[in-house]
């Protein structure tokens, strides 16, 4: 894999010409920044890419938090380790952005993973979500997994579901009939790359090769769907499996958060 080719290839396909993720989404090009703004139903609004330099940044910042806080959304800055100009990580907290911890931009081959065999532990089944019932076992597995609300994510996956692209694929895994783990793959037609999201094992299966099984579950359903890299934003924690897997870093990936201040209230 020749690494400059293959993040070049990237940047261009997944983020200067990214494609709407959801119904209702909008992408666009404003003033050297590549931005969506989510449908009515949900889903995420961010900064993809940005074309910036030292004269430019700081208007281009301001009128991201403008676009946003006048919706009333929080959004993600999506800095990629490469981006310039190099200050930008410096110039968003300074207007008001919260720094998340760095992930690690990194791509497999899809044709290298199709065919890993992954031994499930017995009771244990990996399925893609194509039903309301199925998406309730996501939900469940994904909230004892990282601990959180997901009706956010209950929401998304309903709204995949009645979408004729259906861009958003998730998967779960039961024990029993239990959901003990869940994760997404993110495939957007007419891309090289499908992307792979919040792969979650609940604590007392962790160790025991569910979310190895579930990138291979996904590398099959990217190839379905005739892609040709798997990419994912990869945690200190996951990044160790992933190189196991034959998975390459490309460059790092940070968020900045904006959140938009409460509005007053009479008192």
């Amino acid at each position: 894999m020749d690494q400059h080719e293959v993040l070049a290839l990237y940047d261009r396909q997944m983020r200067r010409g990214a494609v709407p993720d959801g119904p209702g989404a909008r992408v666009e090009h404003v003033g050297g920044v590549v931005r969506q703004t989510a449908g009515q139903h949900g889903g995420w609004n961010g900064v993809l890419w940005s074309d910036l330099d030292e004269a430019t940044v700081d208007g281009a910042v301001a009128e991201q938090v403008r676009h946003f806080a006048a919706l009333g959304r929080e959004f993600e800055w999506k800095l990629y380790g490469h981006d310039r100009p190099a200050e930008l990580a410096d110039r968003l907290p300074a207007a008001g952005f919260v720094r998340e911890p760095t992930e690690t931009l990194m791509v497999a081959a899809v044709g290298a993973l199709r065919d890993l065999v992954v031994e499930l532990p017995a009771g244990v089944e990996l399925r893609e979500v194509t039903d309301a019932a199925g998406v309730e076992l996501a939900v469940r597995a994904s909230e004892r997994a990282f601990d959180t609300d997901a009706s956010w994510l209950r929401e998304h996956l309903l709204t995949q579901l009645s979408s004729p692209e259906r861009t958003v694929v998730a998967v779960v895994a039961t024990a029993d009939g239990e959901p003990v783990g869940s994760s997404r793959l993110e495939s957007a037609p007419g891309r090289d790359f499908a992307g792979l999201w919040s792969g979650g094992t609940v604590p007392e299966w962790r160790g025991r090769g569910l979310y190895r099984a579930s990138v291979a579950f996904r590398a099959r359903l990217a190839a379905e769907r005739g892609h040709r890299f798997l990419q994912v934003d990869a945690l200190p924690s996951s990044r160790p499996i992933l190189e196991r897997l034959g998975f390459t870093a490309l460059t790092t990936t940070t968020p900045f958060l904006y959140r938009p201040p409460a509005p007053p209230t009479d008192r």
